[in-house]
């Protein structure tokens, strides 16, 4: 069986919902010590300005497992997230389409981080009509590239330092702010969602 090995996400980008698609199942890594200015707790918007970063603050106390990480109430975060996805998508084609699913994600309160991003990829993956097989890892994951049948993109898939992915080459869609700051590549899934509607799936079997 064809297994890719993903970091938990928040709203991840396409390429990562891509390796959900494509992949006859997906490991989420439980137990990786959590790594700052990543996808983990945070993505990325098109906005009139540019490229957007939005960061959920979260507390690691004593463990820095990914799956005791908490989610923080900080800065008033969630109100920030929503106002900045208005902003950004309020003229996109279906961001009225899909508020309604998306809202609860920044009304409710979450206590641990790796929860929260779980009920995002399950709604996201409900609105993209796919359906991965989807398990979690019991323990921490070494990887032997040489002889593992595990996929990693654990650290393949980074905001800052990604690895070059010969299965992923970003090809151009709708985007709001395109006129102005050309196209951007690997947003939030919720750039390709919101712009592309029910027709997302067909970008990512391709």
């Amino acid at each position: 069986m064809n297994t890719a090995l993903l970091s938990t996400t928040y709203f991840g980008p396409v390429q990562w919902y891509q390796k959900l698609y494509r992949y006859d199942q997906v490991l989420i890594e439980q137990h990786e010590t959590f790594q700052k200015q990543t996808f983990r707790n945070r993505c990325l918007i098109a906005t009139t300005q540019g490229i957007q970063v939005l960061t959920v603050p979260v507390s690691t106390g004593d463990s820095h497992a990914i799956k005791d990480v908490r989610v923080s109430d900080h800065g008033n975060w969630r109100h920030l997230h929503w106002q900045a996805l208005q902003s950004a998508y309020g003229d996109s084609p279906f961001f009225e389409y899909y508020a309604d699913d998306l809202w609860p994600f920044f009304e409710k309160r979450w206590d641990f981080l790796l929860d929260f991003n779980e009920a995002i990829r399950q709604k996201m993956c409900e609105l993209l009509d796919i359906h991965p097989q989807v398990g979690y890892t019991s323990d921490y994951q070494h990887i032997d590239s040489q002889h593992s049948t595990l996929n990693d993109f654990r650290t393949a898939i980074d905001p800052k330092h990604p690895v070059a992915d010969a299965d992923f080459i970003p090809r151009r869609y709708y985007q709001v702010f395109e006129q102005k700051h050309g196209f951007l590549p690997n947003l939030s899934i919720l750039d390709l969602l919101f712009n592309m509607g029910p027709e997302s799936i067909y970008y990512l079997q391709s």
